[in-house]
């Protein structure tokens, strides 16, 4: 009797080990199986800015668990309109897209301007040709032969379309009327129609851009920076606030004149005498840089969200855009004070 005393105890230890094992584990496989998740989809470019807010956030709420979901803004908004995809806070590269896809057809009731840009040409001193490009030049030293470069889908991503409306002010600006066809319309088949000062870029659908060997195009910019980084790509289309954030890694920038850059509100009117028709028909103008963001009619915890937009928008965030390189936009703008979450009304003024 005493020996099987002593193996039931024996098997009682190993049963409670294995249950401790077991429950350990458990909780590794779902670490946030009691948090409130929090479901953010953001333009690829707020990839670093938010994974800061999302660390700074969730220490201040403990019982949130904040995912975030990077993509071109197109498809990060097409997700919610098309995919029927529910999150709790949308971010867009480009305000409008807001306004004409969500907006318009339903799926939010604002948007809230929150932070500025500008597109620069990013390299590395492994990129050839990279010892004397300037703001003068650039476009002749990325037409060599040997050179390759990026952008982005225009398509599916603001970055995107915003490296074509960039090549086409440089024509005008440079007085080269070849500027586009030389550096993008000989190696894809993306075209420009120029009808006076205006001029429209026409884009195909993605899996008919066919860009040559000179070109590389994927779905964000910031999937490229990685080709820039491993030197399969000499140059790069890319939002200052990204090169900043890799300057790390010896990834430099090429500022360039604010009449082509995208950034100036004073030359908003040149800006616009641009327009990309994308594949799908939509016409995207050129304007200023500003980014958006909303929480949408099916986000599913609306008191959170408010919450998480109030971080962004506060001095908490500011600074985290600041030191990621991305001038917030102080105060915040807002398409309509009214239709706000009353929370909200207090940090932005009407646009």
């Amino acid at each position: 009797m005493i020996m099987k005393g002593k193996n039931i105890v024996k098997a009682v230890a190993v049963v409670s080990v294995l249950i401790m094992v077991l429950a350990a584990l458990f909780i590794a496989a779902f670490p946030h199986e009691n948090k409130t998740t929090l479901t953010v989809f953001h333009a690829g470019s707020l990839s670093i800015p938010l994974q800061e807010a999302e660390k700074e956030f969730e220490a201040a709420h403990p019982g949130v668990d904040v995912q975030l979901e990077a993509a071109g803004s197109v498809n990060t908004i097409q997700k919610v309109t098309e995919l029927n995809k529910s999150c709790d806070v949308l971010a867009s590269a480009d305000y409008s897209l807001i306004k004409s896809m969500m907006m318009d057809e339903g799926y939010a009731d604002w948007y809230i301007q929150f932070a500025v840009n500008r597109m620069v040409i990013a390299y590395t001193n492994q990129s050839i040709g990279h010892e004397g490009i300037n703001d003068t030049n650039w476009y002749s030293v990325m037409q060599n032969k040997s050179v390759k470069f990026g952008f982005s889908s225009p398509n599916d991503d603001p970055c995107g379309y915003r490296s074509m409306m960039v090549t086409v002010l440089a024509s005008d600006y440079y007085g080269n009327p070849h500027l586009f066809r030389n550096l993008i319309g000989n190696h894809t088949d993306i075209t420009v129609q120029k009808n006076g000062t205006a001029s429209t870029v026409t884009v195909p659908a993605d899996d008919s851009l066919n860009p040559d060997e000179h070109i590389m195009i994927r779905p964000k910019e910031t999937d490229l920076m990685a080709a820039l980084e491993a030197n399969e790509i000499d140059y790069l289309f890319i939002y200052q606030s990204v090169a900043v954030q890799h300057a790390s890694s010896g990834v430099r920038f090429l500022s360039l004149p604010p009449q082509i850059d995208l950034s100036d509100t004073e030359y908003a009117q040149n800006y616009s005498t641009v327009k990309v028709q994308k594949a799908n028909g939509d016409i995207s103008t050129g304007k200023p840089i500003v980014y958006g963001i909303t929480i949408p009619k099916n986000a599913e915890n609306r008191e959170l969200s408010v919450e998480f937009v109030a971080f962004l928008i506060g001095e908490e965030g500011h600074k985290i855009l600041e030191d990621a390189g991305q001038p917030p936009i102080v105060p915040a703008v807002a398409s309509s004070i009214a239709a706000l979450p009353e929370a909200l009304r207090g940090q932005v003024v009407q646009g």
